[in-house]
């Protein structure tokens, strides 16, 4: 009896899962065509049953169904209704659905589309209805374009180019004039030489969107200027998603290559991160005595340092990837949460077999001489290893009326690099006594940045035009540590033999570089829609407050060598330190610590920062096809600094302390349903860095180069104004074209110091104004032939022109610098802003065989990178010709299982840097030859 009451139960279940099985569910957004937000409390009904839902406070809905094809129908009180038909629902299976409501109209509209949030489509239409100027990038299309991270595919949004692979330049202008925010909320880089984090370090996995908004609004923090680039990552699911991934990359110029250089490093370098296997030997307040001191400690100190020294040949391996995402929702009574994990991990080899690095100055004595004259002239190789580790939990719950969300995001990163080069270096600066030097280089940089972010939303009431409140707050905590460089540099005798010559090429050094970066923001929110003029209006106010906090600190010791140095004739840096070779009392020979190199304040310097805002904005319309939205923003910023150089010390001084008031207005009139005139206007901000306003004296031992701190810098003020047309077809098609001029106060530039190529600072120079205007097009090409409705053609190009009006100093120091027959004008370009960037491409997708493929091609113009002052030259960045090729194709039940093929910089381009002068030919101030890269990726969906 028992046996068969637990088979009839063991029935049961089964045809209860089976039943289950054989539903489908139907889910998706309810948005609000008037102001681009969630509607909540939205009617969803099942034409011909009463079987119907509403949507929540977050306008997100959800029906569980038949399988079955059926007509839902989508309204709200005083908006148009819509029916969307053909929507087909299959077992076991989500189908998704977004609607946009608009108001003023009774008629009920037919739709035979449906679309995804995260589909470009979705992106475009946000676009369309968007207060600000703004370009998308969905997550359909960044996975069209083959790209891995979020810097290989930012690029392809308007007017936005990638510097060195990883920094986000919008309209041209630099990384200063980019503003990077993380789910809406600041976020600190992890480059202390940058403002912006570093977009190489995100993968595409973890994205929904990314949005570049390009003209201000007052609910956007003020210190921007190019655009706001707002990385939002995935919310939960509204079904199970588990996928997971591998890849790997083949570059023949760097992959297998027995040349490749390396060293050994620590048993978890493979993870990211350092296991103390670099860490300082000594105690940084030690004494070092000196060799006249006749101590055995001055022999037991030099020894706890770094022995290896000498760059070692090795075959190199190729790129790989892995990673894998997990979502879900579940219902805890009326309410719902949810969890969405991501895991990647990247390990990338770089070998660069013709590193260039150089210094150039004009003719000291002859200005009839127009040919630059070398200062530094270095060539080597360079092997790099990269790791990238990525993790992000995210838990949502949900109720009626509130959404709390906790989200953690941790990324490790850790570079070991190791170089050998050959220089040539000018004794005089000015070209003069040219040395021959031989450098190994080896280092090793950690970083890490963890992010951690609490919010929720908020309706405050059932009322039909309720307040909404919504609230974040985010602290950032970031690390970024050089441990154990070594940088070991012998000079070149006549006869070939190699010796320590700290004159000609500094001591050899091992350092160590600190940096610690705490960042606490927070925001509050409200909204609430009223009446204006007879129609809907929108009212937002709401305040911001960020507290950073950075810690910089540098340990650098020296060594010297005293009496006979003949165990490093041979050049072979591993013998400097070999324990055999280091003085000692007895012998009174061989290598030792320089005596004093212990911490020195100099070397160190804090920085904090408050910023602080209110804002109020309107947003109505003030027809029934204009609209406005008008608004203000007030910020304080004060920067407190604490540090010393030879003239001046700084003890929590307060060095900036701002309170400035931020207007903006944009206007969209509304041609048709489908095209927009759009016209803008704000005041925005560029300040210095912690860095930048700083006393610090940075040293890159492997190019000589010195960069010093301005702490009296100003900050940046910026009037923008924007003007554009956008017209708007269906499956992503648009066209648009735009126009804008920024005027700038006080622009914050890198230059060099006067006849110093290998010494650079940051100073306001002077006035600038920057114009310009866009182009983006957007066309399915199934207008020549039905068979290529699949095929889309993408191009969108950037035409830019800057003036920066000199300030006298810069001017005069030009004029005096002047080769015969050159005219000195008082305008230049401004540092950073390219002139043109083009990115065009055609992107084939075709959902029902799985199959998405296409062709890109990116290139930004011949760019101002380092401002050349008096007998330095300008440094100029060199146009990169970047095509690259992807294809995606799914197969396997329910396309479930894909593989990713891409080819990267197919024409072989190089990164290179020239200083440029009057009549003189280009000489190399940087160049990197990347190859070209081809990988492939398999990902199963579970």
């Amino acid at each position: 009896m028992e046996k068969k009451i637990v088979s009839l139960l063991l029935l049961l279940l089964v045809c209860v899962g089976f039943a289950n099985a054989q539903k489908g569910t139907v889910a998706g957004n309810v948005i609000d065509g008037e102001f681009v937000e969630p509607m909540a409390f939205a009617n969803i009904l099942i034409k011909g049953t009463t079987t119907g839902t509403t949507s929540d406070f977050d306008g997100k809905y959800e029906l569980e169904l038949d399988p079955g094809t059926y007509t839902i129908i989508f309204s709200f009180v005083g908006y148009n209704t819509q029916e969307i038909s053909d929507v087909v629902i299959k077992a076991g299976e989500v189908t998704n659905l977004d609607v946009t409501l608009e108001t003023n109209s009774l008629d009920t509209i037919i739709l035979t589309t449906s679309v995804k949030r995260n589909t470009e489509s979705a992106v475009l239409n946000m676009q369309k209805k968007s207060a600000v100027v703004m370009d998308g990038l969905s997550a359909q299309s960044i996975k069209s374009s083959g790209a891995s991270n979020l810097a290989s595919a930012v690029k392809s949004v308007p007017g936005v180019s990638i510097e060195g692979g990883k920094y986000v330049y919008v309209r041209g202008l630099g990384d200063r004039y980019t503003k990077s925010i993380l789910n809406g909320i600041d976020i600190p880089g992890l480059d202390p030489d940058r403002n912006t984090i570093q977009m190489d370090l995100f993968p595409t996995n973890i994205l929904d969107n990314v949005i570049v908004l390009k003209s201000a609004s007052a609910e956007y923090p003020a210190d921007f200027t190019g655009g706001i680039v707002d990385i939002v990552t995935k919310d939960f699911p509204t079904k199970p998603e588990y996928t997971i991934s591998l890849g790997t990359g083949y570059n023949p110029d760097m992959h297998f290559n027995d040349k490749y250089l390396t060293y050994t490093g620590s048993d978890t370098d493979f993870l990211g991160f350092d296991d103390g296997t670099r860490n300082l030997p000594i105690n940084r307040y030690q004494p070092i005595p000196g060799t006249f001191e006749n101590r055995l400690l001055l022999t037991s100190l030099t020894d706890r340092f770094q022995k290896e020294l000498q760059a070692k040949q090795e075959t190199s391996g190729m790129n790989f990837d892995l990673g894998f995402t997990l979502g879900n929702q579940y219902e805890v009574g009326d309410n719902k949460i949810g969890y969405q994990a991501s895991f990647s991990y990247k390990n990338e080899t770089t070998f660069y077999e013709n590193r260039n690095d150089g210094a150039y100055v004009k003719n000291f004595n002859d200005a009839s001489e127009k040919e630059l004259n070398s200062v530094l002239d270095s060539r080597g190789s360079e092997g790099i290893n990269n790791v990238i580790v990525n993790g992000m939990l995210g838990l949502t719950y949900k109720t009626d009326k509130a959404k709390y969300k906790a989200n953690v995001l941790h990324i490790q990163n850790g570079e070991s690099t190791a170089g050998f080069f050959e220089q040539n270096i000018s004794q005089d600066g000015v070209g003069g006594g040219i040395e021959p030097l031989i450098k190994n280089s080896l280092t090793y940089t950690e970083r890490s940045i963890t992010n951690i972010l609490f919010s929720g939303q908020h309706r405050l009431s059932n009322d039909e035009n309720a307040f909404n409140l919504e609230w974040k707050l985010s602290p950032t905590f970031s690390k970024v540590m050089d441990k154990a460089h070594r940088i070991t540099p012998f000079q070149e005798s006549g006869e070939g033999q190699f010796f320590v010559s700290p004159s000609a090429s500094t001591f050899p050094i091992q350092l160590w570089r600190n940096l610690i970066e705490e960042n606490w923001a927070g925001k509050v929110d409200f909204d609430k829609t009223v009446e204006m003029f007879g129609k809907p209006a929108k009212i937002k106010f709401g305040g911001a407050y960020t507290y950073k906090f950075r810690d910089f600190s540098i340990d650098d010791y020296t060594f010297n060598i005293q009496g006979d140095d003949a165990f490093i004739a041979d050049g072979n840096a591993d013998n400097l330190l070999a324990s055999e070779n280091l003085w000692n009392p007895t012998s009174d020979s061989g290598t030792y610590l320089v005596f004093g190199d212990q911490f020195n304040a100099i070397d160190s310097y804090e920085g904090e920062q408050n910023i602080g805002a209110t804002y109020v904005s309107a947003e109505f319309n003030v027809s029934e096809k204009l609209k406005s939205v008008l608004g203000v923003r007030t910020e304080f910023f004060t920067s407190f600094y604490t540090g010393q150089n030879n003239e001046r010390n700084f003890d929590r001084e307060l060095i900036l302390d701002e309170f400035d008031i931020f207007p903006s207005a944009n206007l969209i009139y509304a041609v048709t349903d489908n095209s927009n005139i759009r016209s803008s206007y704000s005041r925005t901000t560029a300040r210095p860095s912690f860095k930048e306003s700083s006393t610090a004296r940075i040293f890159d031992p492997i190019t000589n180069r010195l960069f010093i701190g301005e702490p009296d810098l100003v900050p940046t003020y910026v009037n923008n104004f924007d003007l554009r047309y956008e017209r708007f077809g269906e499956d992503g098609q648009m066209f648009a074209i735009s126009g804008f001029y920024k005027d700038f106060k006080d622009p914050i530039e890198q230059s060099f110091f006067l006849q110093a190529p290998t010494q650079l600072t940051v100073a306001n120079l002077g006035n600038a104004k920057v114009y310009g205007a866009e182009f983006e097009l957007r066309q399915r090409l199934g207008f020549i032939s039905e068979g290529l409705r699949n095929l889309k053609f993408t191009t969108n190009i950037s035409i830019t022109k800057s003036e920066l009006t000199m300030s006298e100093d810069e001017f005069t120091s030009r004029q005096l610098a002047a080769r015969d027959g050159e005219t000195i004008e008082r305008e230049r370009d401004l540092q950073g802003q390219a002139p043109y960037v083009i990115n065009f491409g055609f992107d084939y997708n075709n959902s029902d065989i799985g199959l998405q493929t296409g062709l890109f091609y990116n290139v930004q113009g011949e760019t101002l990178q380092v401002v050349g002052i008096g007998l330095v030259p300008d440094v100029y960045t060199q146009p990169f010709n970047s095509l690259n090729f992807t294809l995606n194709k799914a197969f396997g039940e329910d396309k479930k299982s894909a593989i990713d093929f891409k080819i990267t910089n197919i024409l072989n381009s190089k990164r290179e840097s020239d200083f440029e002068s009057f009549g003189a030919q280009n000489q190399i101030y940087s160049l990197r030859e990347p190859g070209t890269e081809i990988s492939l990726g398999y990902s199963y969906k579970f």
